[in-house]
């Protein structure tokens, strides 16, 4: 090979070389750049949470119970069911509750069996006992003090023969779109608020709102170990409650 030949081969080793060089200083350069791009926008918006929250009272309570009767006979169970719920009605009204507040449900009988074992311990079938008559009583009523103390009171309805099992009232709130609405605005001003602060603390210019979205809607009880939720807590156990939200709001920095 020709010493001229070789030369001009090292020539163009040469050129190919620089300009994979500039090809890959190129490449690093427009990374670095669009890196940095992204770093500058993203150091040009804040996101800040605003939250409110609002104690209240229940104004709606739902409470309700049961009784049974147990025959041999299927229509003797039946009627000392109608006798317990014709006892249970005439309770309440003369305590004080709307009939139109009352709501029984179907009457439910169902037959009673036990299991036959021999003397060996294994099992040889089931024997009919008799059967079981079961019927409940549901009260709504927005008097929710007087309700409560009735829930209490049912030692009368105990002392006519009546096999009664009352239930623990749960707690509503009527007004919850309205008071959402109120929490909403609270919240989205908290947010707002917090961002002029952190802004006016920073020397920053003023932000433009950019993004909002609404957190969580949760419903505690006062004085409960009620925990937040992802899904949302809602509280029936409790007549006074709290209801909390948050809002965040995303601005730009001018």
């Amino acid at each position: 090979m020709s010493d001229t030949f070789k030369s001009s081969a090292y020539k163009h080793l040469g050129s190919i070389v620089i300009a994979a060089g500039i090809v890959v200083t190129s490449v690093i350069l427009g990374d670095a750049w669009v890196n940095s791009k992204r770093n500058f926008e993203n150091k040009k918006s804040i996101s800040v949470t605003g939250k409110a929250d609002k104690d209240f009272v229940s104004d709606l309570v739902v409470w309700s119970g049961s009784y049974r009767r147990f025959s041999t006979d299927f229509k003797e169970a039946y009627r000392a069911l109608k006798t317990d719920q014709a006892k249970t009605k005439a309770f309440l009204l003369a305590k004080g509750v709307k009939e139109a507040e009352i709501t029984f449900s179907s009457t439910d009988v169902r037959k009673e069996t036990e299991s036959i074992y021999d003397s060996e311990g294994h099992f040889r079938g089931e024997r009919f006992i008799g059967y079981v008559a079961v019927q409940s009583v549901t009260i709504k009523s927005k008097e929710v003090d007087k309700i409560e103390n009735i829930s209490r009171e049912i030692t009368d309805l105990l002392e006519q023969g009546v096999e009664f099992t009352s239930n623990s009232p749960s707690y509503y709130f009527t007004k919850l779109a309205e008071l959402k609405i109120d929490l909403l605005k609270e919240a989205a001003a908290d947010a707002r608020k917090r961002c002029e602060t952190i802004l006016d603390e920073a020397g920053s210019g003023k932000g433009k709102l950019t993004k909002s979205s609404m957190g969580i809607f949760q419903i505690t009880g006062q004085y409960s170990e009620d925990e937040y939720s992802y899904g949302g807590t809602l509280n029936t156990s409790n007549k006074e409650k709290t209801a909390s939200i948050t809002v965040t709001l995303e601005y730009d920095i001018d």
